[in-house]
């Protein structure tokens, strides 16, 4: 990397507010539009590819405006690259719908709140990174929360809706690795790749909602009658409205995914993810009026502080060993020799070897 580069100036605070907050409210309003519409309607995958087809459709008039630049023309061998990639996207996606569809708002983090340790462990297998000591506690942390919220939460919970959320817990985890191959089949581009993904999702998905037996419920949908009371929207209305929301909220998370990643830092990420999980679990109660038990609130509180942990912990085995680690300058023969290095300029040294170090690392 360029000097230049190696000294830009920090983000600013608003701009990493700003970042924090929209992810914040995107993530949220995700969930609490999906379950509103799941609640009312037998299509939860017609549901998920009319959220697809409305992120493709942005994507391309963002195109047409000169905001983005996309490849129109697909590539067929840049397709075939991304085949697993989009062969996990719509199953993943399609398993948690279904996921929050038969559990409760309130609940849908407990049911998928395996995804740490099987991202922990699909990474050790198939990219053979061994996970230290305390990862492995932070992941039999986050274990423990989902098996209170599942056997001991005092209510009564969908086994198929935990069913879904393991999982959709398992292929998110296989996501993340399959991602890493699928950068490298678009050269690095996030843009790209998500482009890519949501239109071969789109159309992989149309005729899979024929094939699993949606037909029915969808023409039903379209063209039967309204079955919500009438002071109440429409079921159709409701799903349109659910389906604009959601897939607005995708296509601008996709975009903001690339200004993520270059204004936010692990610990960041960390306090968004915990403020989240409480604020849906809020929303969930005031919205749908979920139960309250203590089980799933322990849950939930267990599941949150384990990956706080986990967060915490990879942040610290990322950072540089300590400069008092032979971390050294050589000194030159002569000057030995001579005897004029003295303690001050061996200190001196020593900090500007590291100083040199870490820019060659930025």
């Amino acid at each position: 990397m360029s000097l230049s580069s190696s000294h830009q100036p920090p983000p600013s605070r608003a701009l990493v507010v700003g970042t924090v907050s929209f992810y914040l409210v995107a993530a949220l309003a995700m969930v609490m539009a999906n379950k509103w519409v799941l609640n009312t309607t037998d299509t939860p995958l017609f549901f998920l590819l009319t959220q697809l087809v409305i992120a493709v459709v942005l994507f391309l008039f963002a195109h047409l405006a000169g905001l983005l630049q996309l490849p129109l023309q697909l590539d067929m061998q840049v397709c075939k690259g991304l085949i697993p990639m989009v062969a996990l996207n719509v199953i993943g996606l399609s398993f948690s719908n279904y996921t929050l569809k038969y559990v409760d708002a309130s609940f849908y983090q407990v049911a998928r709140g395996m995804v740490l340790p099987f991202t922990v462990g699909t990474s050790f297998f198939l990219l053979h990174a061994r996970p230290s000591l305390r990862i492995l506690l932070a992941c039999t942390v986050v274990t423990l929360g989902f098996f209170v919220g599942v056997f001991l939460d005092g209510t009564k919970v969908s086994a198929v809706g935990v069913t879904f959320g393991v999982l959709s817990s398992m292929i998110t985890a296989l996501h993340s690795v399959v991602i890493k191959k699928s950068l490298d089949v678009v050269h690095g581009s996030a843009l790209h790749l998500s482009w890519y993904t949501n239109l071969l999702s789109a159309i992989v998905l149309a005729p899979t909602v024929v094939l699993v037996g949606e037909l029915p419920g969808v023409l039903k949908l379209l063209f039967g009658p309204n079955e919500n009371e009438p002071e109440q929207m429409s079921t159709l209305t409701t799903f349109i409205m659910g389906s604009i929301i959601t897939g607005s909220m995708g296509f601008l998370m996709s975009l903001a995914s690339l200004m993520s990643i270059k204004v936010t830092s692990p610990i960041t990420h960390m306090v968004s993810s915990a403020v989240r999980g409480v604020a849906a679990y809020l929303l969930s109660v005031w919205l749908f009026h979920d139960a309250v038990t203590t089980g799933r609130v322990s849950s939930i509180a267990i599941i949150l502080l384990g990956s706080i942990w986990y967060t915490w912990i990879k942040h610290v085995e990322s950072q540089p060993a300590s400069p008092s680690k032979a971390q050294y300058e050589p000194v030159p023969l002569d000057k030995l020799e001579e005897g004029t290095v003295g303690k001050g300029e061996n200190c001196f040294a020593s900090r500007r070897h590291s100083q040199s170090s870490r820019d060659a690392r930025d």
